[in-house]
């Protein structure tokens, strides 16, 4: 991106129940930069599918201020949705997006929106980034797409983020990328965003940051746990993973965290049967192969003993995806 004097357009299609922390993570820094700068580096509008006012996940409604129509003359397009974006992917603004890419409008998505450019087929042999809590379903639904765990990706004409806090980074990467480090970095001080991360930071806190765990065997035995949820290990192997006898490990746990390895590991497992149950269109069969059960009964029992229902009643609750576009959608 080569630096010039003209100003760039951005537009936000926000999606219902969009994030308004997304939303003002990639909007603010904009505004910021044009207050530091005295002049006018970026312009902005907010988009609607329907032209309609479009309620954010925490209720607060926002009025579009431009139409779909005028996407055309934008330098940018980022779509800003939350957790609910697979009930959105209408065939109308699935081909709108297309048309987009097609006029060689950069195109981008907050959080779990990169789904929509996904099913768009604008991903297809890119790379991209999505929240954590979906990458694993993500990259079960597309294939094509080189989903990674970055904080933000920006891969050519295609830009994503995580969610959240990441689109300030991003947006501060693209504004160094244009106005120079000086100006992100006043940016990022203005938002009271002490660092500008690479887009290879972690989107989570640490093992240690999460279960607020010092003991680093006790760090080892959930690491290697979190790495075989589908070809789970026994305790005893766990233990000689990371050197210790499996009393010793078990005295750990149950010092530090108050359970036993086996009913935490458990836990992990049924916490990802959960996602999966919510994010993809696996059977229940599959997913209990996916988290490490041998039969279906045994998972569905473990299930109901963790969540107090079986996964039959979260299956119907899942999120059902759309046909791919065919050709002549395009």
């Amino acid at each position: 991106m080569a630096v010039t004097p003209s100003s760039v357009d951005f537009g936000f299609l926000l999606i219902p129940q969009f994030s308004m922390l997304a939303l003002s993570g990639v909007l603010e820094p904009l505004r910021m930069a044009n207050r530091l700068a005295g002049r006018e580096l970026y312009r902005w509008c907010l988009l609607s599918v329907d032209g309609a006012p479009v309620e954010a996940s925490n209720g607060l409604a926002f009025t579009p201020t431009a139409h779909l129509d005028e996407g055309q003359h934008l330098d940018t397009l980022i779509v800003v949705a939350s957790i609910d974006t697979a009930n959105y992917c209408t065939s109308k603004i699935l081909r709108w997006l297309r048309k987009m890419a097609a006029l060689g409008v950069n195109i981008g998505a907050t959080s779990t929106a990169a789904l929509m450019l996904a099913r768009a087929g604008l991903l297809d042999g890119y790379r991209c980034t999505i929240h954590w809590e979906n990458l694993e379903s993500f990259r079960e639904e597309f294939p094509k797409v080189q989903a990674t765990a970055e904080l933000y990706e920006i891969d050519g004409k295609r830009l994503t983020c995580s969610g959240g806090a990441a689109g300030l980074d991003m947006m501060m990467h693209l504004i160094a990328l244009r106005h120079g480090h000086a100006l992100a970095a006043g940016v990022a001080e203005q938002c009271i965003h002490p660092e500008i991360r690479e887009s290879q930071s972690s989107q989570r806190l640490s093992l240690r940051g999460r279960l607020n765990i010092c003991n680093a065997p006790l760090f080892n035995a959930i690491d290697c746990m979190e790495r075989h949820l589908e070809d789970t290990l026994d305790c005893a192997q766990i233990a000689r993973q990371i050197g210790l006898s499996e009393r010793h490990m078990s005295r750990l746990f149950h010092t530090q965290l108050d359970t036993t390895p086996a009913r935490f590991y458990l836990g992990l497992r049924l916490d990802r049967a959960r996602a999966l149950l919510q994010q993809t269109v696996m059977n229940i069969l599959e997913v209990g192969i996916a988290c490490g059960f041998a039969s279906s009964s045994h998972f569905i029992r473990c299930y109901r003993a963790r969540f107090g229902h079986t996964p039959a009643v979260e299956h119907g609750h899942g999120r059902q995806p759309l046909p791919r576009p065919s050709l002549s959608e395009h």
